[in-house]
């Protein structure tokens, strides 16, 4: 096949329908901006797929397209399935569940969010870029104090961004781009740092991040007694994190479609036993 293969040394390797179901599971990597959107559902009517798509306000809409292509053929289709959305969702929805009288925050890292260095680096005129979600502590000690604050998107984290532009971009034009961006930047207080590529490798290069879901409500016959739940996560590699729940997941697609389901999910429909590598009698064992 001219282009595709010729060039190559390739192998082919015949296997079956089943081995291909086990293990070829489709994990599409790309960003959430603009290449899981297409990438997820065109894999979803071939594969078994897993995608850590984090748009949170767009996942109602992607959740219908895989689940339309996954359908159709045959196949599992979990989504947004890294540590938030994903892994911080199921903090979110067992502490509510637990106290369904009170309140849920979610603040993000300190820690470079890969989505949104991702999305500035979509933007003409920009080679390189991180960003770092800033939670604001005043808040964070607020929840904790079960204060029961509401709050903006914007009083509860701060965007920072480094950039990297190419030679001749107009910077005001890129930072302009980033603070008006829906969605990812425009709802916060956001800072657009402008350094060089040797500054942003030497200063920026790891991929740390982290973060808490709290839930702080009331329990008792009166509602007098207060109760706070946490979930943290310190990670000193977002990437390599994300990569061990999508694998974890991709175990679970499996399993669904073997039991023959179909469709598009999320964590919130995966038994927690599907995504363990132990057998069902270590779980009972050493984990219950």
């Amino acid at each position: 096949m001219p282009n595709y293969f010729e060039p190559y040394d390739t192998t082919v390797t015949f296997i079956t329908q089943e081995e291909l179901d086990r293990d070829h599971s489709g994990l599409p990597h790309g960003g959430s901006a603009t290449d899981l959107p297409w990438m997820t559902p065109e894999l979803a009517a071939q594969f078994n797929v897993i995608d850590s798509f984090d748009n949170h306000a767009n996942i109602p809409e992607h959740f219908a397209n895989v689940d339309a292509a996954a359908s159709a053929a045959g196949k599992v289709g979990i989504i947004s399935c890294g540590w938030d959305p994903g892994y911080f969702s199921l903090a979110r929805i067992l502490a509510d569940s637990a106290l369904p009288e009170g309140d849920s925050y979610t603040f993000w890292g300190r820690g470079v969010s890969q989505g949104h260095s991702d999305a500035i680096r979509r933007i003409e005129g920009v080679k390189d870029a991180r960003q770092y979600t800033v939670p604001v502590e005043a808040a964070v000690e607020s929840v904790r104090n079960n204060e029961h604050p509401e709050f903006t998107a914007r009083q509860m984290h701060l965007r920072e961004c480094w950039v990297v532009a190419e030679e001749g971009a107009d910077k005001a034009a890129i930072e302009e781009a980033i603070k008006t961006m829906p969605n990812y930047f425009e709802p916060y207080d956001t800072t657009v740092n402008f350094i060089t590529q040797e500054e942003l490798d030497r200063d920026h290069s790891g991929l740390p991040h982290g973060g808490s879901v709290i839930r702080s409500g009331l329990t008792g016959l009166d509602s007098e007694f207060n109760n706070t739940v946490e979930f943290t996560l310190n990670l000193d590699s977002n990437p390599f994190f994300t990569g061990s729940i999508l694998a974890a997941a991709a175990r679970a697609a499996y399993r669904m479609n073997s039991e023959g389901q179909s469709g598009a999910r999320t964590l919130f429909d995966v038994p927690p036993a599907y995504l363990s590598h132990h057998t069902r009698e270590e779980l009972l064992a050493h984990m219950l």
